[in-house]
């Protein structure tokens, strides 16, 4: 669909990335050898895939694969967290964080067929773009696999709206499933919408995809964190024929699992969120520029950790005590990564610990405990601190 690089570039300026620590490196799949698994999908479940796989018409997987292969390029967080597949090249910079680590451990059984299915039928990108596209209300939204993270976030959502002096009023706070894999109805629509087939393409897409995620175990019929390891927001923009998609929030199921996993489930929701306000903030500004750099990504990104963080410890915001503190400040080093030359680059863990203790110390050293500062003014000191961060 015609509007599908745009929406990319869009959604890759935003999301917040854990990506492993590496340079540039290309996209060729490698099978891990130290991984390697059956994917336990029955040879007549694989025939129907191969029938079913055999009556697109010609191009369609050569285009998904293409689009595929885009999202890694400009996602670090997709190349690196499948680096069991992908080439890597170290660099000084260490991001072998917790969350890192646990994420790994969730990758152990994936073999070159079970990521294959992922990429050849755009599987990583079919939750973000169901989100993205179709869920428009912050109105029923559960959030967390089985709801647990609802009142955390509806609550902190609240929250932010009256801290910040933005017009928030219409910005949409959404979640992230990745069980919409084993929803027909769902996965066509995002076909459709996203990337431009007509009903009967995305109908046996659609077969493929509910097939593969109920019988392939790796899957977890989708809850598995890799299809929703992150979180966005997005500025609003027009999508024909679709209408309207409003400013937006959206909140993944397995980064959320991530964090609760490695310990840090009392803070990172409300860490995750604020972050991702920061954004719409930055958008409220025109903060973000017309140029798409490593420098220019890694300093949106080192601002929203600072608003985080300066909400989170204020007086007026979520008033988290010092114990807490010392927990928000591990989201941050955990979420930053290495890919120092990617346009996607949000800042190495140490950098990101630095914004965010900057932006903690801007709270709790104020002589007036009850003022908040205007976005306006927190951007200003902010730039001037910048780079005092970029050293670290």
């Amino acid at each position: 669909m015609k509007h599908l690089n745009r929406l990319t570039a869009m959604f890759a300026c935003s999301i917040i990335l854990l990506s492993g620590c590496s340079k540039e490196t290309d996209n060729t799949i490698r099978p891990n050898t130290t991984t390697q698994q059956s994917a336990e999908l029955s040879s007549s479940t694989r025939d129907k895939v191969n029938q079913l796989r055999a009556s697109l018409p010609a191009g369609v997987e050569a285009k998904l694969k293409e689009r595929s292969a885009l999202l890694l390029q400009t996602d670090p967080q997709y190349q690196e967290k499948v680096r069991s597949l992908l080439a890597i090249e170290p660099t000084p910079c260490n991001d072998n964080t917790p969350v890192n680590q646990w994420f790994d451990q969730q990758l152990k059984g994936w073999n070159s067929e079970v990521i294959g299915y992922v990429l050849d039928f755009a599987m990583l990108d079919l939750p973000q773009y169901d989100a993205l596209v179709f869920e428009n209300s912050s109105q029923g939204q559960t959030f967390g696999v089985n709801g647990e993270y609802t009142q955390t976030l509806t609550k902190t959502f609240k929250d932010l709206q009256r801290f910040w002096n933005i017009e928030s009023a219409d910005i949409v706070l959404a979640a992230m499933h990745g069980n919409m894999l084993t929803n027909r109805d769902r996965v066509i629509r995002t076909y459709e919408a996203v990337y431009g087939v007509d009903a009967a393409t995305a109908g046996i897409l659609a077969d493929i995809v509910t097939m593969l995620a109920a019988e392939i175990p790796q899957y977890r019929e989708g809850n598995h964190p890799i299809f929703t390891f992150n979180a966005f927001a997005q500025q609003g923009f027009n999508f024909p024929p679709y209408g309207r998609i409003p400013d937006k929030i959206i909140m993944g199921d397995g980064i959320l699992n991530a964090f609760t996993a490695t310990g840090y489930g009392d803070v990172a929701p409300q860490a995750i969120l604020a972050h991702e306000f920061g954004h719409q903030v930055q958008f409220q500004l025109n903060l973000f520029g017309t140029v798409q750099s490593p420098e220019a990504t890694r300093r949106t990104e080192l601002m929203a950790d600072a608003y985080s963080a300066y909400y989170l410890s204020h007086a007026r915001g979520a008033a988290m005590q010092w114990k807490r503190v010392q927990q928000f400040l591990g989201v941050f080093f955990n979420i930053g990564d290495c890919s120092i030359t990617s346009n996607g680059h949000h800042g190495t863990p140490t950098q990101r610990l630095a914004a965010a203790q900057w932006g903690y110390n801007l709270a709790n050293n104020a002589q007036k405990q009850g003022h908040i500062l205007t976005s306006q003014e927190f951007a200003r000191l902010f730039e001037a601190q910048l780079p005092v961060f970029v050293k670290k």
